[in-house]
């Protein structure tokens, strides 16, 4: 099939392991392979790879001179047009790197925030991916000026009145960025004020909340477009999926709850990103219950879930009741064996096999000892029916002799009520 998409770069991609490195810093053919896809996420294609073991990185160039000469020659005989690391750079890394290359150097941090500004499509998840950006552009700013003489009117030869207070463009540019920082921490505090009374009044409500979450491509929206015909896009690519999507879902005769689909996390995550989306991803903390929705078809996916649980607990969410959902089992290989409990349920978003059984599961973990009961109000206790409509799902009124009311109740608002119960219900 032909590519309709223009690519964007042609890439080499360059990862560095080494013992001094953390685990998670280090790059490995897994790593590689995943930088890879997120090239093509991003709409370019990637032309090699170099993977270097060093004792420790270069201060300066993080991979040596030698290695440095060795990529660029590859660079200039195919044509490529950038240099994406595996590892993050220090900014005097990258600015050296970019000089010596003669192509344009991002890191591993750079190319996902890139993928996040192509795809946020709501004002939250762009404000988010922006407040990003200028985080990790800020330390950055060096490399990006080549002209750092005195602005007009320094050496006292400008023109009169341009006499300035002899700030670099450096300097400007940081303090403009500054601002801008600030502002959108602003308006992102007034969206997650706006989340909060939404969140209030599912509470009063008493909606109970399941968020999905899970490694980049596990599935996330395969599985809530199954459950709840949302209609998302569902595509094999990483971070397909940026905006928070919640949808209503009955789960059954006593239960709905909302179910909301969560940004993907992926290994080394930009700790500015996970800052950012924290307006996104603080859903978590105040969820009844997570869906940790694991691929299960990937050979890395123990390592994936990992990620996921450690970022789980960075956001506070680690002591929420949690279902392992333990998606694509219809391409696991015959014999291999998944792990078994009753907080695990094996699926495949895509066929629908298992849905059924992670449902009622999802059911008995939220099962508040709520009921669907039949009262007969007194007309003269009419108030209760309000209180009803507030605490309670009503689902229908008739007016005979009495209010006969049916409605789906939790403990607190039957205990109101329960004079009122018609006879079969006690």
């Amino acid at each position: 099939m032909e590519k309709t998409e223009e690519i964007r770069d042609r890439v080499v991609l360059v990862g560095l392991s080494s013992p001094v490195l953390k685990k998670e810093e280090n790059a490995d053919e897994g790593t590689m392979e995943e930088l890879s896809a997120l090239v093509e996420t991003a709409g370019a294609e990637t032309i090699g790879v170099v993977l270097q073991n060093r004792p420790s990185p270069d201060p300066r160039t993080f991979i040596g001179e030698g290695k440095v000469e060795e990529v660029r020659d590859f660079c200039r005989a195919n044509g490529a047009t950038m240099v994406i690391f595996d590892n993050d750079l220090s900014p005097s890394q990258m600015r050296v790197l970019t000089e010596s290359l003669g192509v344009q150097v991002l890191d591993r941090c750079g190319l996902i925030l890139d993928i996040f500004a192509q795809r946020a499509r709501t004002r939250e998840g762009r404000l988010q991916v922006e407040l990003a950006q200028y985080q990790y552009l800020l330390p950055r700013l060096t490399g990006m000026w080549t002209h750092l003489e005195r602005q007009a009117g320094t050496s006292g030869k400008g023109p009169i009145g341009s006499k300035g207070p002899g700030e670099t463009q450096l300097e400007t540019d940081r303090r403009h960025i500054h601002r801008k920082i600030d502002k959108l921490r602003e308006d992102l505090e007034d969206v997650r004020r706006v989340r909060n009374t939404q969140r209030q009044r599912r509470q009063k409500n008493e909606i109970p909340v399941v968020a999905i979450v899970g490694y980049t491509n596990a599935g996330k929206s395969t599985l809530l477009n199954r459950l709840t015909d949302a209609g998302i896009p569902a595509n094999n690519r990483l971070f397909d999926t940026l905006d928070t999507t919640s949808r209503l879902l009955t789960v059954s005769d006593t239960l709905d709850v909302v179910l909301s689909d969560t940004v993907g996390f992926i290994r080394k995550l930009p700790h500015q990103l996970v800052e950012a989306f924290k307006a996104t991803l603080e859903e978590l903390e105040y969820a009844d219950l997570l869906l940790h929705v694991v691929d299960v078809s990937n050979p890395e996916w123990k390592q994936q879930a990992q990620v996921v649980d450690n970022l789980i607990q960075e956001l506070g969410a680690g002591e929420l009741p949690r279902i392992e959902v333990y998606n694509k089992s219809d391409r696991v290989p015959v014999g291999e064996i998944l792990p078994h409990g009753e907080d695990i349920c094996a699926i495949s978003a895509k066929t629908g096999e298992g849905v059924d059984r992670l449902l009622e599961m999802i059911d008995k973990r939220l099962d508040k000892g709520t009921r669907r009961v039949v009262l007969h109000l007194p007309y003269d206790k009419g108030g209760l029916l309000d209180m009803l409509y507030r605490e309670a799902k009503v689902e229908s009124v008739e007016y005979s002799q009495t209010i006969d009311v049916t409605a789906v109740c939790g403990p607190r608002t039957l205990g109101q009520v329960t004079p009122y119960l018609d006879a079969a219900e006690n």
